[in-house]
Formats: C-alpha cells, structure tokens, sequence
C-alpha cells in the first residue's frame, strides 16, 4: 500500500505531466508566433491563435496544482526551493502574466494598429522566456547545488540556477515544448484542410524534433558533471533501459509518423515522448523533491494533512475534470479555421 506521500507526490507529478501537454504546447504556440515568417506568415499566426483559442490559461490549472500540493504536503521542501529560486521564480510568473496580458490585447487591439503588433511580440518573447526558466527551475532542483542547513538556504541566490546545466534544461525544455507545439498545429491545420499550413508546421515540426534530440544528448552529458543523481538514475536503475526503450519508441514513431503525414499518430507519440521524459526525471531523483536535503518522506507534513489533502483533491476532480471537458468541448469543438485578415502586417 503505496504512502500518502508517495500518493501526493504521483498526484504532483501527474499534474506538471499534464502541464507540461497542454501548457507547453501553449508556450511552443508563442515560440512558432515569434518566428512565422514567409508569405503565409499571417495565416501562421490566425491558426495559432485558433489553435490556443480561449481555453489556453486553462492550463495553467495543472501549475497551480502541483504548487499547491507542494506548498500544503511538503512544507519545507516548498520554503527552500520559493527561498533560493525566488528570483527565476518571479521571472517566470511575471513572463506568464505578460504572455497572458499580451495575448489578450492582441486579440482585441485593431489588426492594423501597431500597438497590435508590439503586443503580439510581448506574447512571442515571453513564450519564449518562460519555458527556459521553468526548465531552468526543474535543473535546479535536480542539481544538488541548492544547500539548506537547518532550515537556511546557504548556497546563494543566482549562483545554482545560472549554472550550464540548469540552462541548457531550460533549452530543452524550450525545444520540447516548441517540438509539442509544431506537431499539434500541423494536426490542425491538416484538419482544417489548409495543406500549405500544414506543409509550413510540418517542416518546423521535423526541425524542432531534431534540435530535441541535440539539445538533450549535451544535456545528458553534462549531468555527469553537474546533476549526478540523474545521469545515475538514467544509467544504473532497473528501469534505465526499458524507460530509454520506450522514450526512444515514442520519439521514433512522432518522427516518422510526421515524415509519413499521420499527423494524429504523431501527435499521440509526441504526448507519450512529452511524458516519459518527465516520468525518467521524477524516477531518477526518487526519493528526493530537492536533492540532496529534502525526501518526499523527511518534507512531508503531518499525516492528518496529507489525507485531508487526498480527500480535497478526489473532491475537487469530481468537478474539474468535467468542466474542463465541457470548457474544451465547447471552445475547441469542431470549429471551421477562418485565416484573419492581416494583409497590413
């Protein structure tokens, strides 16, 4: 019978899982805005924003999720990493909320205002920052570099998360998301029967997936070095080859299945690729939420709490899951793809 802080922690990590889907491909959404380019640029960008739709912060659901798990079942591992990622941390919110207020005016600015074009590369530089410092904070956390002594965080505020390794997670996870974004606007656009479109999303889709592989075979490598509890969790556990096995399969069958133009095939290979990549990093620093000072067993609060929290959690998924069906059934149903007029841009 699993404990209710491993129950909690599988709940935590379902939930930046889901985020990591749906919010990433949001973010990747912003990154391929920021770089539309060509004579279909603004065609580009109306398939994103109906793409995005009016579901999008929705998303943000999942973050706020985890945080709160982490805040009220593992107190103190939540005090040290606010404490000493306090400054990434507070990039990545006001990213978020510029990426959010940008959008919004966008939309509703006029098209031909150029305001309306100041705002929408807010939108895109704030996609594109706020996925670095997300995976800037998971390499972090991962590293080892953060040190606690009784309770202070000893190991300095810039110094941990301004490292190579934490960095080039960010650009992994920069990639990945982009590489999520680049498959599911190719799914779309070959929906809605706009085959240049999806010939333009396609063609990023296959660079974006090259760069994944790039960008994580020297990430990997300088885990030796600067994350050992992971390159040894990737290399020395039980479950190293068939995890590897699998991502690989996953990765293979979004590649080809992109080359071949099953784009729904590939849409579901990359989700699968999405989220083994996570499932290998939390298994890889088990037991640890903040090595090498916090367990999930040595942060976790008092019982009581903990499964009052479980109960909570049961409680509010009877309601969130179906209003967010309804939410999605509702915005992002079977609507026909207008491209926007933006002649003018």
């Amino acid at each position: 019978m699993p404990t209710t802080e491993l129950l909690l922690g599988g709940v935590m990590m379902a939930a930046l899982c889901l985020y990591a889907v749906f919010g990433g491909a949001d973010f990747g959404g912003g990154v391929w805005d920021l770089f539309a380019s060509g004579p279909r640029k603004a065609e580009q960008r109306a398939l994103i924003e109906k793409a995005i739709g009016p579901i999008w912060e929705a998303n943000h659901v999942w973050l706020i999720l985890a945080i709160v798990i982490l805040f009220a079942a593992f107190p103190t591992a939540y005090s040290a990493i606010s404490i000493a990622l306090h400054i990434p941390l507070t990039l990545f919110v006001v990213g978020v909320v510029f990426r959010g207020s940008a959008f919004t005016f966008r939309a509703y600015d006029d098209r031909n205002d150029r305001r309306q074009q100041r705002w929408g590369l807010l939108f895109s530089l704030a996609s594109v920052v706020a996925p670095i410092l997300l995976g800037v904070l998971a390499g972090t956390v991962a590293s080892g570099e953060i040190h606690v002594v009784a309770g202070v965080v000893t190991s300095g505020y810039v110094a941990p998360w301004l490292a190579p390794f934490p960095i080039f997670v960010g650009l992994f996870a920069l990639a990945l998301f982009a590489y999520q974004a680049a498959v599911f606007l190719t799914a779309e656009a070959d929906a809605a029967g706009a085959a240049e479109l999806t010939s333009d999303f396609r063609q990023r889709a296959l660079i974006a997936g090259a760069l994944v592989g790039a960008v994580a075979l020297v990430t990997f490598g300088l885990s030796f070095g600067a994350a050992p509890r992971i390159s040894a969790g990737l290399t020395e556990r039980p479950w190293t080859w068939p995890l590897h096995l699998a991502t690989a399969a996953a990765a293979t069958t979004a590649f080809s299945a992109l080359w071949k133009r099953r784009f729904a095939v590939a849409r579901f290979a990359v989700v699968a690729q999405t989220v083994l990549i996570l499932l290998g990093w939390a298994a890889s620093q088990y037991p640890y939420l903040l090595v090498p000072s916090h367990t999930l067993s040595s942060a976790a609060a008092n019982p009581r709490t903990q499964g009052l929290l479980l109960i909570a959690i049961a409680a509010g998924s009877v309601l969130l899951f179906p209003s967010l069906y309804v939410l999605y059934r509702v915005f992002k149903g079977e609507r026909p793809f207008r491209v926007l007029d933006r002649s003018k841009e």
